[in-house]
């Protein structure tokens, strides 16, 4: 059976857990000559506490990714934070809407492929550590960048970055350029609390169907939704 906790949480998901199971035994052991019994029960339910937490900020639950290939779904859990529309010339190649998750440090910090896509190029920044609340963050905070392009069709360009937030202070990305990724698979996450933000397209061709305030789930929450080709829809060929 399969422990619902991310392999990109090692190291910290046995040093933090085990660091504070050794300090509740020190104060449980120490404690008893030395501190009033409730003191000694305040302290240990706080440090019950921090193990859960640390634990559960590293768990990966297994999900049902959706078989439909017209939607763009979320590739984080949180909170939508912003939606606009803006340019994006160097790979989009025009107007881009721009898709921004809070991750909570309370949130599953998995992020995962929004449809089936090819890792065109990954680009690594150094930056500002701001909230991960504001919008500006992912233009001067550090980020991860991936560039992609969908392997059905339309085989539109988007963008997929993982921004640190004011408590995040490692991303992890776990594949490369070249690699091909299944709509909701794994590839990364961002430690501890952050954001993350998808490029699409901007046109008549894409369905919007996230809003502002909107709670999503990575590899589940449909944020987008190609529309049937039509009069005044864009097709491939």
């Amino acid at each position: 059976m399969r422990i619902p906790l991310t392999k990109y949480g090692l190291p910290e998901v046995v040093v933090y857990p085990v660091a504070v199971v050794a300090l509740m035994a020190g104060v449980g052991c120490l404690g008893l000559t030395a501190l009033p019994f409730w003191v000694i029960l305040l302290v240990e339910g706080a440090l019950t506490a921090v193990l859960i937490w640390a634990l559960l900020f590293f768990r990966d639950p297994e999900r049902q990714i959706p078989a439909d290939d017209t939607l763009l779904i979320a590739p984080a859990d949180g909170t939508i934070m912003d939606i606009g529309t803006v340019s994006e010339d160097e790979f989009i190649g025009g107007p881009a809407l721009r898709v921004g998750i809070f991750l909570s440090i309370f949130n599953t910090h998995i992020n995962r492929a929004p449809c089936d896509a090819r890792v065109e190029r990954i680009t690594y920044r150094r930056g500002k550590y701001l909230n991960a609340m504001n919008p500006l963050a992912g233009k001067v905070n550090e980020s991860n960048t991936l560039a992609l392009v969908r392997t059905s069709r339309p085989p539109d360009r988007l963008l997929l970055r993982q921004v640190s937030g004011a408590v995040a202070r490692r991303i992890v990305c776990a594949v490369r350029e070249g690699q091909q990724l299944a709509g909701g698979e794994r590839f990364g996450m961002i430690k501890f609390g952050s954001r993350t933000e998808l490029y699409l397209p901007a046109g008549e061709q894409i369905e919007c169907l996230a809003r502002v305030g909107d709670k999503v789930k990575a590899g589940l929450t449909p944020l987008a939704r190609y529309r049937p080709a039509g009069p005044g829809n864009r097709t491939e060929t």
